[in-house]
């Protein structure tokens, strides 16, 4: 185990690190713009669940490998920014759906759609919960950027000589993890609330959604395009 202090000095880069804009709180905005905010905080754990096997993998020593390794990570990377570009289209193809007032799944008809929170469009069936969570560990466990960043974070708060060197990189991924969620979530609740406003009209609600299409699209063009630095 790692000892407290270090604990301390990661928690406090993790959340500076964290509280930053970056590729996953455009993803959790937009989603959280399509679906409302259940879809996204549900998006959001999907999307931690979906970095725990990357943190295993650090751990191991299989994260080197791919970090090192241009076409493994590009073959995954490029996969990732392909469902990520997916995920848009759909939200846009789908921005007409069940365009009505919501509240959020406060109106008992949503209790016997998709549950509450979620929405129950007419004419197509919303995402259940279980798809918007494996969404986002797709998303979560395809990005190789956060192989590339725990690869070169983890090991600085790593005491060596204490031993048991794989259990604490996975501690430290764990608590990166946690505090992502925890921010990550603060995000898409503060999406979910202002899509809650453009809910009351069928055309703001259809316009918000294609935006968050549009970001999720836009997102998975620059992670294609972009480099294998962090």
């Amino acid at each position: 185990m790692p000892a407290f202090e270090t604990l301390v000095a990661f928690v406090v880069a993790s959340v500076i690190l964290i509280v930053i804009p970056g590729p996953s709180v455009l993803f959790v905005v937009g989603r959280s713009l399509s679906l409302g905010r259940p879809g996204g905080l549900l998006s959001v754990l999907g999307n931690e669940l979906g970095a725990l096997p990357l943190v295993a993998a650090v751990a191991l020593g299989v994260g080197t490998v791919v970090a090192e390794s241009i076409v493994v990570f590009t073959v995954i990377k490029l996969l990732g920014a392909a469902y990520l570009v997916y995920l848009g289209v759909q939200a846009i193809r789908h921005r007409r759906d069940g365009a009505e007032p919501d509240g959020d799944g406060a109106g008992p008809g949503n209790a016997a759609g998709a549950g509450a929170g979620l929405e129950a469009p007419a004419g197509r069936r919303t995402p259940s919960r279980w798809a918007i969570l494996r969404q986002g560990f797709v998303v979560g466990v395809t990005n190789p950027k956060t192989i590339v960043f725990f690869v070169a974070a983890l090991p600085q708060f790593v005491d060596v000589r204490a031993g048991q060197v794989p259990l604490q990189m996975m501690v430290l991924g764990l608590v990166f993890t946690l505090v992502a969620l925890v921010f990550d979530s603060i995000w898409a609740v503060l999406a979910g609330a202002a899509r809650s406003w453009f809910a009351s009209s069928p055309r703001r609600l259809a316009a918000i959604r294609a935006t968050g299409g549009g970001m999720m699209i836009g997102l998975g063009g620059t992670l294609a395009f972009s480099g294998s630095k962090v």
